[in-house]
């Protein structure tokens, strides 16, 4: 007899996040005779725990298709990490009796490093709290740090949108440099990983001047200003992309305010202010510095297709792999060839990608720690091509929200 599933989205939402939601659901749609309901968390995995689950299935088919083309997450996400079975022993138990009240044999979660990390644990349910479970982690990151998978879901459309900000506002700063704004700093998404500020040097190639802070490279200011002041007297300004996650050698973050998110992270945002104060104090040119952050990955209106098709394509694998028998598995992007580019979807080990971040390889930054190497832009450029534009009406981008009904609840309430 088919099974019902549950889908979740967690963490930063991207661009794309619902177009694997789509995937989901849609392929779901397409084998019933596998996959009953599928049934989405109301923000993310508290859905779970709270019982509040969201029938899909009284969404109109157009619906779910407009998905595809609309930012954020339908259903809502969260930032809520499982710790241990041992640890949580309470919020698993829930979980399987949220599961058996409404006949749930698979679990797709859509998310980042730490939503891999808690699809994983759940895939363990079988064997450890004797409950059938096939679990699925779908990809999605903007910080494009999960291991084996060529690239993640999001990450090619915040790369675009960053590249185009970055070439806009330079050609507005070199236009008003002679007498005015010499230096713009933008500041962008990555805690630990540059490859979000890595898209902002793909605008070298027409002639903007940039400096790139990485988290993989230890600031030095001396080295920085020196940098900063050769771009200015050879080109008469310069742009700086700064990554939120920048740091001194001790490790401290340019960005640190001294406050914790849900997950224990440090709470960061502020280096571009830090960085163009850093530039007035030391060389006194004019700046102004912008800060990217829910623009860069609300962007639909900017989408990469390439990342628009990959986040289709590992939501609709996800289920295929599902339905096959996999269980704690990731759909993972090989990439083939870089011109034609082509990639394909396989298939990683959760065991494997929970709790390991890929950075930047060195190779892909260039010898002074401040600019990109050709191999990164080889490895850049085909993740940002194509234009997927929404449908527009009375001149706004024609976005979806759905119904979004929650079904009967059977269980006591549990606190989460």
């Amino acid at each position: 007899m088919a099974k019902n599933a549950f889908y979740a989205q967690s963490g930063g939402v991207t661009a794309v996040i619902n177009a694997s939601a789509c995937g989901v659901i849609e392929t779901a749609r397409k084998h019933s005779d596998k996959i009953g309901t599928v049934y989405a968390g109301r923000n993310g995995i508290i859905g779970a725990l709270a019982e509040d689950l969201i029938d899909t299935s009284l969404e109109s088919d157009a619906d779910i298709a407009a998905l595809r083309h609309t930012p954020s997450g339908g259903f809502g996400s969260c930032r809520f990490k499982l710790k241990g079975l041992e640890e949580s022993k309470a919020e698993y138990e829930r979980l399987i009796e949220v599961f058996k009240a409404h006949d749930i044999g698979y679990f797709f979660y859509n998310g980042g490093g730490d939503s891999a990390d808690t699809c994983y644990k759940i895939s363990q349910l079988s064997e450890k709290m004797g409950y059938p479970i096939q679990a699925i982690h779908v990809p999605k990151t903007v910080d494009n740090d999960l291991p084996i998978t060529d690239t993640c879901p999001g990450f090619g459309s915040v790369a675009k949108y960053i590249a185009v900000s970055t070439l806009e506002a330079s050609f507005d700063v070199r236009s008003m440099a002679k007498t005015s704004t010499k230096i713009f700093v933008l500041e962008v998404m990555g805690r630990h990983a540059g490859w979000i500020a890595a898209a902002g040097g793909l605008v070298e190639d027409q002639g903007i001047p940039v400096v790139i802070l990485f988290p993989e490279v230890e600031f030095d200011k001396e080295k920085f200003m020196a940098k900063v002041k050769a771009k200015v007297e050879e080109h008469g300004f310069c742009t700086i992309v700064v990554s939120e996650g920048a740091h001194w050698p001790d490790g401290k973050f340019l960005a640190e305010q001294g406050t914790r998110d849900a997950f224990g992270h440090a709470q960061l945002g502020g280096a571009a202010p830090v960085v163009a104060n850093m530039v007035k104090d030391e060389l006194g040119l004019k700046f102004h510095w912008a800060v990217a952050d829910y623009l860069q990955r609300a962007a639909r209106h900017l989408a990469s297709k390439t990342d628009v098709e990959q986040a289709y394509a590992v939501g609709k694998a996800g289920v295929e792999f599902a339905i096959s028998g996999d269980n704690a598995i990731m759909p993972a992007i090989e990439r083939i060839s870089n011109d034609p580019f082509e990639w394909k979807i396989g298939k990683a080990a959760l065991s494997e990608v929970a709790n390991v971040e890929k950075m930047m390889p060195m190779d892909f930054i260039s010898d002074d720690g401040f600019g990109i190497t050709d191999a990164c832009k080889e490895y850049l450029l085909p993740l940002i091509q194509g234009e997927d534009y929404p449908p527009y009406k009375n001149g706004l981008p024609d976005y979806v929200t759905l119904k979004n009904i929650s079904i009967d609840k059977k269980l006591p309430a549990f606190e989460v």
